[in-house]
């Protein structure tokens, strides 16, 4: 009895440690997505662990863009960060001053045995995500452009024409008078993202400088210049709108969205990574470039929004070869299309854009295409290759904080935009240390 026993237990012993030996190292991916972008999310996550068995993708959600980045530097300073962490636009200022707590996304894949080419991606994403001599630094995973949402059926009500949204700001602010008044909709016009959307890009479709130093790109000693007469002429548009409901307040990030889905506005501009909400939604809607304000050589180019993936540095060789299989597995042309088309973030391959394309789909799907036109539609100058700072999420904050005061009546556009310049060239030295 005591042999069998002996032989059961040594069988189940060598069954545990067979078992272990064959378990998937798991990849950590800590994330910002909500709503249908969630579903995609854990979507590719089943289909990359089902393609495999090396591997396990973990999805984990951490809250807002910035509630993600705030969670990924405590997990670093604890030293228990994930392997990857999502992190948008605004912080990649913040992740490339991180020395010595990333790898390069060029150098994992390398070191995970596939070769990376960066002509494979979208141009204004790689130089985005890259250092001045090349180097990419993270994965593109949902790079997006602003652009404008309108409610068809609002539009009928209203007596526009349904068919034709409008293309400049000037026609954007008439349409949305037209739409309380008539009352078809409680609300004409509404926008996520006042920093991203109607200052960073509305500087760079416009061509016109945010800041000094090609707006961070090329130093980080940055004065700002978004308190210049055309963003003041902007913003106080935007306010005097504001006194009677016809522009709305959703809050900093994307929670405008559900102003528009819910049928309360009927012109949103927001990220083209928003499609699968409004989507979801049911309404009957269209899509129109980002307005921009009338002027020679005008619209310019947008720059490029939504996130990527950094690899945190300090995690085993087995986890960094998962983490470039992953990536090579999210490259894929099939992946990338799919995801371009039923999330409405760009594709970050220039195969899965001219699969997109060959395949019809911009024909069946109007306004499709029109995040990738507008950032790739002239070659950028000095004052639209992107904005990035140090510590652009503070800054970020402190914008919000004089919009939102402006907003409730406490003060005029010009004063608001001098506040947030003052305060934010302040906060940029301190964070260089000067």
């Amino acid at each position: 009895m005591k042999t069998v026993l002996t032989s059961v237990l040594a069988t189940a012993a060598t069954l545990l440690l067979a078992s272990s030996a064959l378990a998937a190292t798991e990849i950590s991916w800590w994330h910002a997505m909500t709503g249908a972008n969630n579903e995609v999310i854990d979507q590719l996550a089943k289909e990359f662990n089902e393609s495999q068995a090396d591997y396990k993708v973990v999805p984990v959600f951490k809250g807002t863009y910035p509630e993600t980045l705030n969670a990924g530097i405590a997990a670093f300073r604890a030293k228990q960060p994930p392997a990857i962490m999502q992190v948008f636009d605004a912080g990649s200022g913040v992740m490339m001053g991180a020395q010595g707590a990333i790898v390069p996304v060029a150098e994992v894949l390398e070191k995970g045995g596939f070769k990376f080419d960066k002509a494979q991606y979208l141009p204004g994403i790689v130089a985005y995500y890259s250092k001045p001599d090349g180097t990419m630094l993270s994965f593109p995973y949902n790079s997006s452009s602003p652009i404008l949402y309108y409610n068809k059926d609002v539009f009928t009500k209203a007596g526009l024409n349904s068919d034709t949204p409008p293309k400049t700001w000037g026609e954007v602010f008439e349409a949305a008078k037209k739409i309380k008044s008539s009352g078809a909709a409680n609300c004409g016009f509404t926008s996520t993202w006042l920093t991203w959307i109607q200052t960073e890009n509305f500087a760079a479709w416009n061509n016109l400088s945010y800041g000094s130093n090609e707006n961070g790109l090329g130093g980080t000693d940055v004065k700002l210049a978004f308190n210049a007469e055309p963003f003041v002429k902007h913003f106080q548009a935007i306010a005097d709108l504001a006194k009677d409901g016809t522009f709305r307040y959703g809050g900093r990030t994307s929670e405008a969205k559900q102003l528009f889905t819910s049928g309360e506005c009927g012109i949103l501009t927001e990220s083209s990574g928003g499609l699968g909400d409004i989507i979801k939604s049911g309404m009957k809607y269209g899509i129109g470039q980002l307005p921009y304000v009338e002027g020679d050589g005008r619209p310019q180019n947008t720059i490029p929004g939504g996130a990527s993936l950094w690899v945190f540095a300090g995690k085993s060789d087995a986890e960094y070869k998962g983490v470039a299989t992953f990536f090579n597995f999210l490259s894929q042309t099939k992946i990338q299309a799919r995801l371009h088309q039923v999330s409405g973030y760009m594709p970050v391959t220039m195969a899965a854009y001219e699969e997109t394309k060959k395949s019809g789909f911009y024909d069946k799907n109007p306004g499709r295409e029109t995040p990738l036109l507008q950032m790739m539609g002239k070659p950028p100058t000095e004052n639209s290759k992107g904005v990035r700072l140090v510590n652009l999420p503070q800054v970020r904050d402190i914008m919000n904080e004089e919009f939102e005061s402006m907003l409730a009546g406490k003060q005029d556009a010009k004063a608001a935009l001098d506040k947030a310049v003052e305060r934010g060239n302040a906060a940029i030295q301190q964070a260089i240390g000067k």
